[in-house]
């Protein structure tokens, strides 16, 4: 996701596997400053990987965390941008309703969908 809100890249996972296990891919070789992610992205892997690529982590710590991390909440609140892209998305009701049985066809269209919201 871009500053804008815009999305950039996608990596369909299956419904039960876990989304951290793309968090590496996704963020790639791009230079960021901060990574602003979720509860569900609060593990000490994906943090140790966000220090090495020279960003800082967004993220709220998990309720059952001994020792919180600290987060900028104002930063955090910029997050509503992935989930204002999504409601985007799911305007077209080929997404929201997930008729297509292939994963590479659904991505197809998840890609079309997004170009158009590029066009915008």
């Amino acid at each position: 996701m871009e500053a804008l809100g815009n999305p950039l890249t996608f990596r369909l996972t299956p419904g039960q596997q876990h989304d951290i296990t793309q968090a590496a891919a996704l963020l790639g070789d791009d230079h960021c400053d901060y990574v602003i992610a979720d509860m569900s992205y609060d593990a000490q892997d994906f943090r140790d990987l966000v220090e090495s690529i020279g960003a800082t982590a967004v993220i709220p710590s998990r309720k059952n965390r001994k020792q919180p991390f600290a987060y900028d909440p104002h930063l955090y609140h910029e997050r509503h941008l992935v989930e204002c892209c999504i409601n985007k998305l799911k305007h077209y009701r080929r997404i929201f309703s997930r008729f297509d049985k292939l994963d590479v066809r659904y991505l197809g269209f998840l890609s079309f969908a997004a170009t158009l919201l590029w066009l915008r």
